[in-house]
């Protein structure tokens, strides 16, 4: 990897002291060497003129779908349960192995685009060494895992498990790809929920996190249909079953948990869960308002999330800071939900629940080179005279203003041109691969 020099910038660094700066960064391989004004290191390959730039940690998305996002625009005005009855699961179920690899590569294009460098992502039943392959192409950061399925009468059959097939192949992708480049690339078990779960299945999950060391990310009180079967079957709500089997830990990353009650939310802290906050697709899929504002007074761990383009439409996490700040400011106030306390979020936030908070999530010397240099210098977000920067980034910037992302030393996108992700190819074969899957499921 080549040594890097950026100077000049405006630096958020999100370290402890919440320290803005001006200066430079001196990246060496793929860590940040030094920080400070005037660098001079001795052994430069590239300078960046950062001058009227501002560089921010990258963003760190702790729900994704990669392989979802070929079906935006397909889900479009449902609720959950009938989001993936009707559309979601028979489009997932009608994957091959190239379509899997082209949405990975039409989101993480998108992704690189606005910013993100790190996400938790969660595929579907097959074909999920190529969603892999993408990641390990494009350069992005990304736990990811084969999505776990061995229940349900109204999964498509396609996607239908036996427990011991979810098991050993979830397993023979962890040992091919977790740790791969270096660490860039881990794995993480992927049950979807507990819906489309044995217990089996889940209590088998549990020892493998444990054997392995890894993340479990899995979906968890989005919807009130899903909790009442989730208690008609266990009797109990989903947290709970989840603590009852040994899940609950500081491996696991829940998404969504919006219907939480207050054992729940014991639990959870107790335990030392991360939740993954996704305001776009909770809104879009009607399925209510997380109380993260409540969350957040309990010390629980939250971090933000797009979740997949059917159900948001976008992977942006601009869209998703100003929406996790704007809707609790009616029902908490307009403190409730601050600028800083959102960034936190998108940035250390997301690093805590990979449990790499040591390694990525803000800018200090030792850690990843995980960043995004941005052009603030445009009509919507001036005038920055006096304007708390960080204010400006989660209420006015947009993620066309990302103008370079460099992920563990590596430029991915320079001046807006990509360099892992080819979008003159991408683009058609994602039109390609959709006409094919729908043709598949029959719902063209």
């Amino acid at each position: 990897m080549a040594n890097l020099l950026i100077r000049n910038a405006e630096i958020i660094t999100m370290n402890g002291d919440g320290d803005i700066l001006t200066g430079d960064i001196f990246i060496e391989n793929d860590r940040i060497s030094a920080i400070g004004p005037d660098l001079n290191p001795p052994q430069v390959d590239k300078i960046i003129d950062a001058t009227n730039r501002t560089i921010i940690p990258g963003f760190i998305q702790t729900h994704i779908h990669l392989c979802q996002t070929l079906f935006r625009g397909k889900g479009d005005d449902l609720e959950l349960l009938d989001w993936l009855k009707k559309r979601i699961w028979p489009l997932e179920a009608s994957h091959d192995e190239e379509s899997i690899y082209y949405s990975a590569m039409l989101g993480i294009g998108e992704l690189i685009q606005s910013g993100t460098t790190t996400i938790v992502d969660m595929e579907t039943v097959h074909h999920t060494d190529h969603a892999f392959q993408a990641i390990a192409e494009s350069g992005i950061r990304a736990l990811s895992g084969k999505v776990m399925m061995d229940k349900g009468d109204e999964v498509p059959f396609p996607l239908q498990e036996k427990t011991s097939d979810s098991l050993q192949q979830s397993v023979d992708l962890l040992e091919k790809w977790n740790g791969h480049d270096d660490g860039r690339i881990q794995y993480a078990f992927s049950p979807r929920f507990v819906i489309s779960c044995t217990e089996e299945l889940l209590r088998e999950v549990r020892n493998l996190s444990e054997q392995y060391k890894v993340k479990v990310h899995t979906h968890a009180s989005e919807n009130l249909g899903e909790i009442e079967i989730v208690q008609a079957e266990t009797g109990m709500r989903n947290v709970v079953y989840l603590d009852h089997l040994g899940l609950a830990n500081e491996r696991l990353i829940l998404a969504h948990c919006i219907w939480l009650d207050e054992e729940e939310k014991r639990i959870i802290h107790d335990r030392g869960v991360h939740v993954s906050h996704c305001p776009g697709s909770n809104l879009k899929l009607a399925s209510g308002i997380a109380e993260t504002p409540d969350m957040l007074k309990l010390d629980i761990s939250v971090s933000l999330g797009a979740d997949g383009a059917p159900c948001n439409n976008n992977l942006d996490m601009f869209n998703e800071m100003r929406l996790a700040a704007l809707i609790q400011k009616p029902i908490h106030g307009p403190t409730a939900m601050d600028a800083r306390t959102v960034f936190r979020m998108a940035t250390i936030g997301g690093a805590k629940a990979v449990g790499m908070e040591k390694d990525i999530g803000s800018l200090e010397v030792g850690k990843k080179a995980d960043l995004a240099i941005l052009d603030l210098n445009n009509f919507h977000v001036y005038p920055s005279f006096d304007v708390d920067p960080i204010s400006r980034i989660v209420y006015s910037a947009t993620r066309a203003d990302v103008e370079t992302t460099i992920i563990n030393g590596k430029i991915v996108m320079e001046n807006r041109i990509m360099r892992t992700v080819d979008k003159d190819i991408v683009l058609p074969e994602a039109n390609r691969s959709i006409q094919r899957l729908l043709k598949r499921a029959n719902l063209r």
